[in-house]
């Protein structure tokens, strides 16, 4: 053996610390921007509701706003998620059809379907900005702010859904992507650009 050539590892000597870092190797441009920003609110809706939990429980005394801001944080957070859940393909859907109809069939049927989730995404965008103005009349309970603040990250959410839909559907395309054949056969990055 040359002094170039390395041994494998002994079979069970190193395997379980291989996988053990493999299982937690974090990077940081595995993640895109918005799942940053997901864990920011997140956290501050954690803050929020301990808040309100140690006010109400140890001090007998609530805080007015925490309940209502705990409410808006889950809101933007739900958005939020929901782009996450877009860019790494986590929404559920039948798959069903695809296992059964012919492989044109199901390139036909997964376009559509790319094709109907960036028009529901358009128009939860378009209704979103719609509504702002109308529920800027309005005023939080507990805040002295307007009621259209809320739909804020419910537009940021839905034109990032939008945004990340149509790089979704333009992957699919470039790959020939079908639900099932792909997933188990030859699935496509984690990440999309």
């Amino acid at each position: 053996m040359s002094t170039g050539d390395t041994q494998p590892p002994k079979k069970g000597d190193n395997d379980k610390n291989t996988m053990i870092e493999k299982e937690y190797d974090f990077h940081f441009k595995d993640y895109a921007i918005e799942d940053y920003f997901v864990l920011i609110v997140f956290w501050f809706l954690a803050a929020v509701v301990f808040t309100q939990f140690f006010t109400r429980y140890f001090l007998n005394s609530s805080i007015a706003w925490t309940e209502e801001v705990a409410r808006y944080l889950l809101i933007a957070t739900g958005f939020m998620g929901s782009v996450m859940a877009v860019r790494k393909r986590g929404h559920i859907y039948v798959e069903v059809f695809y296992r059964f109809l012919p492989a044109k069939v199901g390139r036909v049927m997964s376009t559509m379907v790319d094709i109907i989730k960036i028009i529901f995404f358009g128009i939860g965008m378009y209704l979103s900005f719609r509504i702002m103005p109308i529920m800027a009349k309005q005023r939080m309970t507990a805040l002295p702010y307007p009621m259209s603040y809320i739909y804020i990250p419910v537009l940021v959410g839905f034109v990032i859904m939008t945004i990340r839909s149509v790089q979704v559907a333009w992957e699919h395309w470039k790959s020939g992507y079908i639900p099932i054949i792909n997933d188990s056969d030859h699935p496509l990055p984690e990440k999309i650009e």
